[in-house]
């Protein structure tokens, strides 16, 4: 839907706003186009060269994943939203095993969901909205890719979108929808630099080249996705992390520099991330482990019980 530029600039300025006033840190809107050539030859490459390890997914759908406007019929705009998720001092400090700090709270795919329907209602009060889609890691959608089309930041060596001035502990989301807006400039900007601390941190070596990670060798891959017990010599390497990982978050600059406690209610830590010894950990059964992550809606049953177990080095009892 073309609208006439005025209508357009306002809308486009109350989309923004909006996204900002329900807690959103950034929002950005680019062009619903074919991604970029170069960009696509990237991603099949990591793909040639198995870097995705099981995430068989990521290989799927990859006419959409190149082209939204076949992911969503007749879209022309993708608006990009990020929020963040920094924690600080989450966890028990005689808890031991590590958590990452994205999965400390509920699962972020419900709680985005639920904000991102919720501004499009927002947006559908506004104009009229022909089939519009809203996302958030949940669909063949290359989100850092459009986040840097729509200004909001860069991706780091280590891949993460690094937002100016605040650091990479976000999560982003899209909203498609079938109106023209006013587009931001890509942002354009290396904003690492001659800085490798993320690729030197790694212990496990999974930053292959800058901008090149080999999922295979990842500790959120090695602790999430790989439905297996961890192989070694990797599995002396997770640094005691058994769901997730932000050891190349932690040393990033821009992070160090920037980086505040998010204001989200939904990321504060669960009671176990946050009051867990090792022992509780290590006795862990599965009615304790349903109880205080099933039953609280958090990101854990991605891993299953007895994955956090072997993550653990200890057999499911």
């Amino acid at each position: 839907m073309n609208l006439p530029s005025n209508h357009k600039a306002l809308l486009t300025k109350a989309i923004k706003d909006k996204a900002l006033q329900m807690g959103f840190d950034a929002c950005g809107i680019a062009k619903a186009e074919k991604v970029d050539t170069g960009h696509t030859l990237i991603y099949e490459q990591w793909l040639e060269n198995k870097h995705h390890g099981q995430m068989h997914y990521m290989a799927n759908h990859r006419d959409k994943r190149n082209d939204p406007t076949l992911l969503v019929p007749g879209s022309q705009s993708i608006i990009s939203l990020a929020i963040n998720y920094h924690l600080k001092d989450f966890q028990n400090p005689q808890s031991h095993y590590k958590v990452s700090q994205y999965a400390a709270g509920k699962d972020y795919h419900p709680v985005l969901k639920e904000k991102l329907y919720h501004l499009l209602a927002f947006i559908q009060k506004q104009t009229p909205v022909s089939g519009p889609r809203v996302f958030t890691d949940s669909a063949p959608v290359m989100e850092r890719y459009w986040a840097q089309k729509a200004g909001l930041g860069a991706p780091g060596k280590n891949t993460c979108l690094i937002l100016p001035r605040k650091g990479s502990y976000f999560f982003l989301a899209e909203i498609v929808v079938d109106v023209e807006l006013e587009y931001d400039t890509p942002f354009e900007k290396d904003l690492c630099g001659k800085c490798t601390r993320c690729m030197d941190a790694c212990p496990t070596r999974a930053i292959a080249a800058p901008g090149k990670l080999d999922a295979r060798r990842c500790i959120s891959y090695l602790t999430i996705e790989l439905k297996e017990d961890i192989p070694p010599p990797l599995s002396s390497n997770t640094q005691q992390y058994i769901f997730g990982c932000d050891i190349c978050q932690q040393v990033c600059p821009h992070n160090i520099k920037f980086a505040v406690p998010c204001s989200e209610p939904a990321f504060e830590p669960l009671p176990a991330i946050k009051e867990w010894s090792r022992e509780t950990w290590e006795q862990m059964d599965k009615s304790t482990y349903r109880k205080n992550f099933v039953k609280t809606r958090s990101a854990f049953p991605r891993a299953s019980f007895g994955k956090l177990k072997a993550n653990m080095g200890l057999k499911p009892e």
